[in-house]
């Protein structure tokens, strides 16, 4: 059986560019911050992976500040500023805001004080792009990246966050972007690499992977690719639909990634479609796979007015380039069919 991975949200296959120039840094062996001649050259690695990353997120001028993943960027950017958040925030930047932002049935966030507020710019579990206000404090782009067109630079937030592996880059590394002149206090102590805001000797492989990545998907978007995917997400739900007792497509009406399906039954347990599409051979997931484990109803959903059994019995498909129609497809047939068990056994 040909397993097929529909949870490109989750995290996305390392890419061939990323992986090769990965394998090439193994051989560099100088710390950065040392002076001589090796460490230069691993210092040069990291600058321009930097550079890449910059260059693809729009964010030239700015200061692209290396992290463990987009986790870590939310603490520094966060912490300690009281900002207002909505309650579809990823669970990395709600632990440091309050929810306070209102929501519409569609995940469309009201923000009155941009300066003293976080709005990401695309849910991970919906799939809702929101249009983040001139002056923003805060905006967690990490599902963005390399999905849709948009500039750092010309997005009206002061500090982005983004994450390598979301856009085919190494687990493990990510980036705070700042606009030229703000800063942030670190939380890491120690020899004041990442111009002081992270310490600790650089993770340059990773930091190397994450740059050739972010070229590779600066190129995918601009040659169309995620335009592609979009046409296959729509047969996909087109697929789904095609039945007498239609699911709930949350955030259809909206504007939304273009490889991003969220239907949800009533009263059928994400976990539990999650748990049969995986013993067909599809992996999906329930929401987010950072609350994964977690036997509850999806926050999101709930913050978009949904009941409990509604936002329970949500899944998230998420599709990449290397998803086909004939995958999709088939997929459609296994869950019906699984529906169809479903309603039976309800009837």
């Amino acid at each position: 059986m040909k397993r097929v991975y529909l949870d490109w949200n989750a995290s996305t296959p390392l890419r061939a560019e990323a992986k090769a120039a990965m394998i090439a840094a193994m051989d560099v062996v100088g710390n950065p911050s040392s002076v001589h001649a090796e460490g230069r050259a691993a210092k040069a690695l990291v600058e321009t992976a930097r550079a890449q990353v910059a260059e693809a997120l729009g964010a030239e001028g700015a200061d692209v500040v290396f992290t463990s993943g987009a986790t870590e960027a939310a603490a520094l950017a966060c912490a300690g500023r009281g900002l207002q958040g909505a309650a579809v925030e990823h669970d990395a930047v709600s632990a440091w805001v309050t929810d306070e932002l209102s929501v519409d049935p569609l995940g469309s966030v009201t923000v009155e004080n941009p300066a003293a507020a976080t709005l990401q710019l695309a849910n991970s579990e919906t799939g809702v792009l929101q249009k983040l206000p001139e002056g923003l404090a805060v905006s967690d782009m990490t599902q963005a990246f390399g999905k849709v067109p948009f500039a750092f630079n010309w997005s009206g937030a002061q500090m982005g966050l983004v994450s390598a592996h979301k856009l085919g880059g190494p687990k493990g590394i990510g980036a705070l972007v700042l606009r030229r002149g703000l800063d942030v206090e670190s939380r890491i102590k120690g020899g004041g690499q990442e111009m002081g805001r992270r310490s600790g000797t650089e993770n340059v492989i990773g930091m190397v992977g994450f740059g050739a990545a972010a070229q590779a998907a600066a190129r995918d978007l601009a040659d169309g690719v995620w335009e592609r995917v979009a046409e296959i997400r729509n047969i996909l739900e087109n697929a789904l639909e095609d039945d007498s007792e239609l699911p709930i497509f949350v955030g259809k009406g909206a504007e939304r990634l273009p490889n991003t399906t969220v239907v949800a039954v009533p009263g059928w347990k994400g976990e539990t479609q999650v748990m049969q599409m995986d013993l067909a051979g599809f992996a999906i997931s329930a929401g987010s796979a950072c609350s994964s484990g977690k036997v509850r109803a999806s926050r999101v959903l709930t913050a978009m007015g949904f009941d409990e059994a509604t936002a329970s019995g949500a899944i998230r498909i998420s599709l990449g380039p290397d998803v086909t129609e004939e995958d999709v497809l088939r997929f459609a047939d296994a869950w019906r069919k699984q529906f169809k068990k479903f309603r039976a056994r309800g009837a």
